[in-house]
């Protein structure tokens, strides 16, 4: 099943807002309802490929046949851009200015060498896709013809080795097929992103993706033990052992690199046996400042749990997780900061960390919820995507962005994007509702996540994008990571040069041209284009 070509998702899943939220919307930020109706799939007018007919013809034949090579309207369309909010709103007004000439379906890793040599003899740019659920402009290239090369048919887990823990699996694969096929065997990637009903495999590894549960599972990349990578110059091969100190670890340069380097066409990850108990709670803490400091006591001493969140006080109130009560804490002067643990794994381990966690949380100032909360968050933990579409349809704007810094920056990184978005929007007359919680933790850090609600105003994009630009500033200001885990795209490359500098940009462009001499691979993409 493809997801919705205007939104996110299994159409069957999507649903409009209740009658009260949109009267709250419309009271709260002044929302009002769209002017112009949407689209259907049948309105959007797309010429025919003009692409030569001896490159499709090349295309079909790295790919074993024709009907491999998908060039009709509808196909090219769900190739269009990502899933970011500006992608919706450009796509559901009929932009189609970053549609692929054709997808290309290879279904091995010789047949995407073969794509990108029939990329390369005939001009064409190639952007590697997945689930298609890049937020940052991961697949809109700057060059004008491009190839959506589409891995959908590498879907197969490879190889479980179960003395060493290890699976390869193919790029395509999306993940609860991957969680169902390790399953089988007794064993869990453990990674639940967000985009889990969606994204991919080879996805995860190209933008450094991080799961839920992560404080139990680690991030995507630290799973990664090896990845295959196809260039337009041969493969790379990375990762025959759990570590080395054979030279630098080449790994790291294919993790992230947004297909801007090569097409990931293997992974070889560590697995981990199946849980036997999943418990998630709630807790209450009284403010923000509190509750982090709680979830820092946890991370850096001890015992973590597999799950470890905080939502401040706008986003507890507003009740995100719950669209049918949105709203439901308004008024409340109680309401406070919502945190949710998670523990994973054997009843008596289990039942040991979610004891000793408790103690840890209760000397912190915290009150203890019990699990309803906590599994009504589990219950939800993939919805919010089909709930910013919805936002969308009635008029209100919705974004996310994200961010990470070291704990002792986190209270000014918190206070200087909030306050960046807060007085960007309000200035253009859409005041916003910004809410924040904590993702993800780590010993020395933590990321800060913020969803970001207001009225759209006449040009959505046009007057979401000043408010997007003083976010990056204050983040880079404030000692923050442009990205801790969307990834960089075309959205956030001009704060990735600004933050990692121009030397170590110079040294990427290097590899970039070893690999790609013809820039062909997602061009514009991590890297400006020269």
């Amino acid at each position: 099943m493809d997801m919705l070509w205007n939104g996110w998702g299994d159409p069957a899943k999507a649903a409009p807002l209740p009658e009260s939220v949109t009267g709250l919307l419309r009271d709260l930020l002044g929302v009002k309802p769209r002017s112009t109706p949407a689209l259907a799939l049948d309105d959007l007018d797309l010429p025919a490929p003009t692409a030569r007919p001896a490159a499709l013809a090349a295309l079909a034949e790295a790919v074993g046949g024709a009907e491999h090579v998908r060039t009709d309207a509808e196909s090219r369309i769900r190739h269009t851009r990502g899933k970011s909010t500006p992608d919706l709103l450009r796509i559901r007004t009929g932009d189609l200015s970053d549609v692929p000439q054709a997808v290309a379906l290879p279904a091995t890793h010789d047949e995407v060498l073969a794509v990108l040599r029939a990329c390369a003899d005939h001009g064409l740019a190639a952007v590697p896709f997945g689930g298609g659920t890049s937020v940052v402009g991961g697949l809109a290239p700057e060059r004008g013809a491009f190839v959506a090369l589409d891995l959908r048919r590498m879907d197969a887990l490879l190889d479980l080795d179960p003395v060493s823990r290890t699976a390869v699996l193919q790029p395509g694969l999306r993940a609860p097929e991957a969680e169902a096929l390790l399953a089988e065997q007794g064993f869990t990637l453990g990674h639940f992103p967000q985009s889990f009903e969606w994204a991919s495999i080879g996805g995860f590894a190209a933008a450094r993706s991080s799961g839920q549960a992560s404080a139990g599972y680690g991030r995507f990349d630290e799973m990664v033990l090896g990845l295959t990578l196809a260039t337009p110059e041969g493969t790379v091969e990375t990762g025959r052992a759990p570590r080395s100190a054979a030279g630098p670890d080449l790994r790291q340069l294919i993790l992230g690199s947004e297909g801007a380097f090569g097409v990931i066409t293997s992974v070889t990850v560590r697995v981990r046996p199946l849980p036997e108990t999943k418990v998630y709670e709630g807790w209450r803490f009284a403010s923000f400042e509190e509750g982090a400091a709680a979830l820092r006591r946890l991370a850096q001493d001890g015992p973590r749990p597999t799950v470890l969140r905080l939502s401040d006080e706008t986003e507890t109130l507003i009740g995100l997780a719950s669209p049918d009560k949105i709203g439901a804490g308004l008024g409340r002067s109680d309401a406070g900061c919502l945190a949710i643990t998670g523990y994973e794994g054997t009843p008596e381990e289990t039942a040991y960390r979610r004891e000793r966690a408790a103690a840890v949380l209760t000397a912190c100032g915290g009150t203890p919820l019990g699990t309803e909360s906590g599994e009504r968050w589990a219950h939800g933990r993939f919805s919010a995507p089909y709930l910013r579409d919805a936002l969308l349809d009635v008029g209100a704007f919705a974004e996310t962005l994200e961010t990470a810094a070291f704990w002792s920056r986190v209270p000014e990184l918190y206070a200087a994007v909030r306050t960046a978005l807060t007085n960007t929007l309000t200035e253009a007359g859409t005041p916003p509702l910004v809410m924040c919680h904590i993702s993800h933790v780590y010993e020395n850090g933590a990321s800060l996540y913020f969803t970001v609600v207001s009225a759209q105003g006449e040009d959505p994009v046009a007057h979401w994008t000043p408010a997007k630009h003083a976010a990056n500033e204050a983040i880079l200001a404030a000692g923050g990571t442009i990205s801790h885990h969307h990834g960089v795209g075309t959205d956030h490359r001009d704060w990735y040069v600004r933050e990692t500098g121009e030397l170590a940009v110079e040294a990427l462009r290097a590899v970039k041209r070893r690999l790609d001499p013809d820039g062909l691979l997602n061009p514009g993409v991590l890297l400006p284009t020269d």
